[in-house]
């Protein structure tokens, strides 16, 4: 299929870019809307499901070195029921990467008031398959080139906002108990779900540091999602919720003197960096469980067929933002958890029972 090696460090940078593309910026204002000033708490909550599907697919790649995940699944379910799984992943895989393009859009639309959602969508598609041909180690290079860039812009952002912080904001902590912020993790659960991701890429790895390393990756993306919430809480207060992106509305506050103001370029910028990642390594996996799911021997001949289904599942699936965020609180926090950690929890039990009655029959 696709004969590329990526390293275990350039699968976590793959990651981190593609969970926090859209969540630092959308996220924490669902969060604030049921945690209220304690936000910067669920994300703990929500990570522990991070944690757990990184050692589900780690322990399903260990038991079976360099399989797919759709052989693993044929080695445990059978065939049949690999098949109707295959195409219930095929059919999440169009959609959430649908979804993920229209979130794009609608936000690149916000700027470019002028410019058609269709010839945005279009366009980003279109690097994105070319990355998608060009293979995994590609994607794992753009990764490890895009995301120093990334973090270092979001920190300084972050310290250019020192002196606009209001630390008291997040007092009484707890006010109203554990409740709130258990809450506000539903909805950030459903990136950390997206680790799952990984059990597509652990095949292409060229050592054995995936655990390590996918570890890491939930534990760097946990301290940035507490670090840009408590950001935001400690300049929006309990406005946070009101924003559609209450990051990059706290960073209309960044004024150092007529030497640095108005950063909001930046934001969009590294935006669109780590959206394109997002949205690379999800097509790049929609391919892969279509080509597995049909035992293609060459998956490259299907991408740009599936890059116009993802085009039209966008405008489907998602016709503006307000039916994408009514989908991702109603649908998603059931839809993910299902699809990214449950199926592959039941496929390692099954995994676990068939080899105990192997066994039992010697």
């Amino acid at each position: 299929m696709d004969k590329g090696r990526i390293s275990s460090i350039q699968m976590g940078m793959m990651m981190y870019l593609t969970i926090l593309a859209t969540a630092i910026l959308t996220v924490p204002s669902i969060t604030a809307k049921y945690a209220k000033k304690d936000l910067w708490l669920s994300p703990i909550w929500a990570s522990i499901i991070g944690f757990f599907t990184v050692i589900i697919v780690i322990q399903l790649s260990k038991r079976f070195p360099r399989q797919s995940f759709f052989q693993i699944c044929e080695h445990t379910i059978g065939t049949l029921a690999t098949k109707l799984l295959g195409f219930l992943y095929f059919t999440f895989f169009l959609i959430a990467s649908g979804q993920i393009t229209r979130t794009y859009a609608e936000f690149i639309k916000v700027f470019f008031i002028k410019t058609p959602v269709s010839v945005i969508m279009i366009t980003m598609l279109l690097l994105s398959a070319f990355t998608v041909i060009a293979g995994i180690e590609v994607i794992g290079r753009v990764a490890q080139l895009f995301f120093p860039i990334f973090v270092f812009s979001v920190f300084i952002i972050i310290f250019l906002l020192l002196p606009q912080l209001e630390p008291s904001n997040i007092f009484p902590i707890l006010e109203n108990g554990l409740l709130p912020s258990l809450k506000g993790a539903i909805i950030p659960q459903i990136w950390f779900g997206e680790l799952f991701l990984i059990v597509f890429l652990l095949p292409s790895l060229s050592d054995s540091k995936g655990m390590k390393w996918g570890i890491l990756t939930v534990l760097l993306i946990l301290v940035t999602f507490i670090i840009t919430n408590i950001t935001v809480l400690f300049i929006l207060n309990q406005n946070t919720e009101f924003y559609i992106y209450p990051f990059l509305s706290a960073t209309q506050l960044v004024n150092l003197g007529d030497f640095i103001e108005s950063i909001e370029p930046i934001i969009i910028a590294i935006w669109i960096l780590g959206t394109f990642i997002k949205i690379t390594v999800f097509y790049y996996v929609t391919i892969l469980t279509t080509a597995q799911w049909l035992k293609l021997s060459d998956y490259k001949p299907i991408v740009w067929p599936i890059g116009i289904l993802i085009v039209e599942v966008s405008f489907w699936a998602v016709p503006n933002l307000m039916v994408n965020n009514h989908i991702d609180i109603t649908v998603f926090p059931f839809l993910f958890p299902i699809m990214q950690t449950f199926i592959p929890l039941f496929i390692l039990g099954m995994a676990v029972i068939r080899k105990k009655s192997k066994s039992l029959e010697i």
